[in-house]
């Protein structure tokens, strides 16, 4: 079995990827690295949960301090971009590039993220960031799209199965603040028609 250092982002994304690794003969080392969540609150929650999975899952866990005022001016620049643009590129670059050095650190021959298990990611994007930072950094880049073959919905059920806990937005202030837009056009949209 070959060690891969696998990026999470949350637990529930971290569910199927630790099964998939392993059942292509890798032995996983959890990474939480996500200097982007916001409010500190919810950074907390995350990792307590990515934590306390990995311990449930019995793989090693591996985290680094959030460096949430470095990832903001990298990602300043797009601030005004949708989610899913070029401020989510610079988000993935950001964090990618963090555990691709770790795992260098660690002895590590390549790396990946969980953050592919998401419908909600662009797997291309992630795809092309993931290769830049291997080439820059050494180490490979595990091409592995953890949504395909009903990933996503095995996380959704192990999750559930779990209890772990299930966060409705990418984590960022901005997509915070998208997700109570939408929330609240609804809202709007709902007293308008019952009227």
């Amino acid at each position: 079995m070959k060690d891969v250092l696998l990026h999470a982002c949350c637990a529930p994304c971290a569910t199927s990827p630790l099964g998939a690794l392993a059942d292509l003969g890798y032995r996983p080392v959890l990474f939480f690295f996500n200097p982007n969540l916001y409010p500190r609150s919810e950074h907390d929650l995350r990792l307590a949960e990515a934590r306390g999975w990995a311990k449930a899952a019995g793989v090693e866990f591996l985290q680094d301090e959030s460096d949430a005022e470095a990832w903001a001016g990298a990602v300043r620049p797009w601030a005004q971009e949708p989610e899913g643009g070029e401020r989510c590129r610079a988000c993935f670059r950001f964090r990618l590039e963090r555990a691709a050095d770790r795992a260098r650190d660690q002895g590590l021959e390549a790396f990946t993220t969980t953050l592919s298990v998401s419908p909600h990611k662009n797997f291309q994007m992630l795809r092309e960031v993931g290769r830049e930072v291997a080439l820059s950094r050494g180490v490979s880049f595990l091409e592995k799209d953890f949504k395909k073959k009903g990933g996503f919905l095995k996380s959704v059920e192990l999750s559930r199965l779990h209890g772990l806990y299930r966060q409705d937005y990418c984590g960022c202030e901005y997509s915070l603040r998208e997700r109570n837009e939408r929330r609240k056009q609804k809202s709007n949209e709902s007293s308008v028609s019952s009227q």
